[in-house]
């Protein structure tokens, strides 16, 4: 039985609709799924839980000497960072005493915060779909906020601080890596090889048959309204999903080594399983 964790995000559970569904062949293989959110999935890696895990890139980095990243997906591109929100306008981390949110610890988008905004900053963690209703009641002042909170920030009355991607691509002209399917190095390679082509088969059935993944991601998303779940697939399915080929591995070697220099891991460079 293989231990497989991914989110219930939208291109997660896009992604996944077939392996979720049966709609693949599983080459012989049996898998116990968990649907979880991205610290709970961060957090389970760390204790050893999973056989393969969707982690952020943050997380991947910290265990790069027990885990590889498969080829096929990951969620990374252009336009796809988490965005600095803030309560009040004309106001940044850099100039107030406030608390920022972030979605977990070793989540990428706290990763990008520390790589721009340093260590002065207060940081309070907290689940991602609660950054956004605690920055409306003022229980803080800055949020980093991820997935759907991209398309509704405006709707909430709250304030763009900056882009976090978009900054990130500006300095790197590389897209931004959020996330990936992590293996566990001690898994044998002939499983590691079938795990990545059902995966890769999975992607690709979404892909060719998004109709047939809406109730899948209707049952775990957060936002229900049909058109923000496809905006979701849109921005976070791409060619890098399918494969990160050569672009996507040097965009991981640049955040490693960002990461790094900031003194935010201190391991061996993330992998990519070949």
């Amino acid at each position: 039985m293989i231990r497989l964790a991914i989110s219930t995000c939208p291109n997660d559970t896009f992604a996944f609709h077939a392996i979720l569904n049966k709609q693949v062949d599983g080459r012989g293989l049996e898998f116990d799924i968990h649907l979880l959110d991205i610290q709970q999935l961060n957090d389970g890696l760390f204790r050893g839980d999973f056989d393969f895990a969707k982690a952020s890139f943050h997380a991947a980095a910290l265990l790069s000497k027990e885990t590889v990243v498969l080829p096929s997906g990951s969620a990374l591109g252009f336009g796809v960072g988490p965005l600095l929100l803030a309560s009040k306008q004309n106001t940044s981390p850099l100039q107030s005493t406030g608390v920022t949110l972030c979605p977990g610890e070793h989540t990428t988008a706290t990763m990008l915060f520390r790589l721009f905004y340093g260590t002065e900053p207060i940081v309070q963690q907290a689940v991602f779909s609660d950054i956004m209703p605690r920055l409306r009641t003022g229980s803080a002042d800055f949020g980093v906020c991820i997935h759907e909170g991209r398309f509704t920030w405006r709707e909430q009355g709250l304030v763009l601080v900056e882009d976090l991607g978009t900054r990130w691509e500006n300095e790197t002209s590389t897209p931004l890596p959020l996330g990936g399917i992590l293996a566990r190095r001690s898994v044998d390679r002939e499983t590691i090889a079938k795990v990545q082509a059902i995966i890769r088969d999975s992607i690709e059935f979404g892909i060719a048959n998004p109709e047939v993944t809406l109730p899948t991601m209707q049952k775990y998303a957060q936002e229900f309204e049909d058109d923000v779940l496809f905006k979701h697939v849109e921005l976070y399915v791409n060619q890098w999903t399918v494969d990160l080929g050569e672009e996507g591995k040097c965009a991981l070697r640049l955040l490693s080594e960002k990461a790094k220099v900031m003194g935010l891991t201190d391991t061996m460079p993330i992998e990519v399983w070949r």
